[in-house]
């Protein structure tokens, strides 16, 4: 045997064995009900004393795109974190394409793939370089891996960038060989946590049409966190997570018209008290304001009725008002009584706890 033919064979045992008995484990026998892509019962994390998440259940269906939402501190990092491996299962049970997380971590692992938030790109290695030691990680060597990447590249529009060192690479395109990184090993379902993190808006919006893409053209199962509602409006279904409990679980719309009518929003002048004016609008008008960190919240179908009439009724007090459909911010407003606050970049990755 040539020492070519050689390379060849020792490239494609690995990559043969890695699609056939890995990759594949989990999948339904022929006639069976397929397995969730993820299916979450009773999951509890604690740190210390401090509870991070508390009996979190929900499923993922194979070849959606799941957006977990919520700011810093909801869980939604612990709860990746689980998914990923990185941290033991403590309470409740979790399952990747039927494979328990706490009994059978290494088919998970080799079942997913992952792009952290944190840069995991070697600056000075070409793309090409990257996506070989990644391979490498997994097993592929050889001809099968320069053939996987090259299909990759050009798959990620990223062909003519190979030949490029990875920090000569904008934002935007250095998440798109994360994700590659992520995708090599021919995962069923892509991690992604906070995967636009420091990118400027329109690679956010090709980032997500990337995605989007992955689902439609390969059946790729996409699960992400983002505390970013505009991108959190892209997925297929959401779970919203506020201090380590789900407080809403459905498709956008779903989720919206949830919240029910029109949402009016009151400001109150400086030296004017909210409480008061909530007692006095819930005494003429039946309905009660909720208050929500320092300002009035109502929900109320025709809306701009009832604004008009509160304005009219109370002008001294009344500093400005809003009204619009309900956002995804309503939702958590909704649920939580108070506002989703979340810092640009995402925060340290350390918000859960870990």
């Amino acid at each position: 045997m040539s020492a070519a033919e050689d390379d060849r064979t020792r490239g494609q045992t690995p990559l043969r064995t890695f699609d056939s008995e890995q990759l594949r484990a989990g999948e339904p026998q022929r006639g069976l009900t397929p397995s969730p892509a993820v299916a979450i019962e009773g999951l509890g994390h604690r740190y210390g004393g401090r509870r991070a998440l508390e009996d979190i259940s929900f499923e993922v269906a194979r070849g959606e795109i799941f957006g977990l939402v919520g700011p810093n501190g909801g869980g939604k990092t612990t709860l990746f974190r689980l998914l990923s491996t990185l941290l033991p299962v403590q309470e409740g049970r979790a399952s990747v394409f039927g494979r328990e997380l706490a009994n059978e971590p290494d088919a998970v692992r080799r079942a997913i793939g992952v792009t952290f938030q944190s840069p995991s790109l070697d600056g000075k290695l070409t793309v090409r370089e990257n996506l070989r030691h990644q391979g490498h990680l997994y097993g592929l060597s050889g001809l099968a891996l320069r053939d996987r990447i090259t299909r990759l590249l050009d798959r990620l529009a990223l062909s003519d960038r190979g030949g490029d060192r990875a920090d000569s690479l904008s934002g935007g395109l250095k998440r798109q060989v994360e994700i590659a990184k992520g995708l090599l090993h021919d995962p069923q379902l892509l991690l992604l946590d906070e995967p636009s993190t420091g990118l400027d808006p329109g690679a956010r919006l090709d980032l997500w049409k990337l995605l989007e893409s992955l689902k439609r053209d390969s059946g790729v199962t996409v699960l992400a966190t983002t505390h970013l509602m505009d991108e959190a409006e892209r997925a297929d279904r959401l779970a919203i997570l506020d201090r380590g409990k789900l407080v809403a679980i459905g498709t956008p719309e779903e989720l919206k018209d949830s919240v029910g009518g029109d949402c009016l929003t009151i400001r109150c002048r400086g030296g004017a008290n909210p409480q008061v004016l909530a007692g006095r609008i819930a005494e003429h008008f039946g309905v009660t304001p909720q208050l929500v960190d320092g300002t009035l919240r109502i929900e109320r179908d025709r809306g701009h009725e009832l604004l008009r009439e509160i304005v009219e009724m109370f002008p001294e007090p009344i500093a400005s008002v809003s009204l619009g459909r309900p956002t995804l911010e309503d939702v958590f407003v909704a649920r939580t009584g108070r506002r989703f606050v979340a810092r640009e970049d995402g925060g340290d990755g350390r918000e859960d706890g870990g």
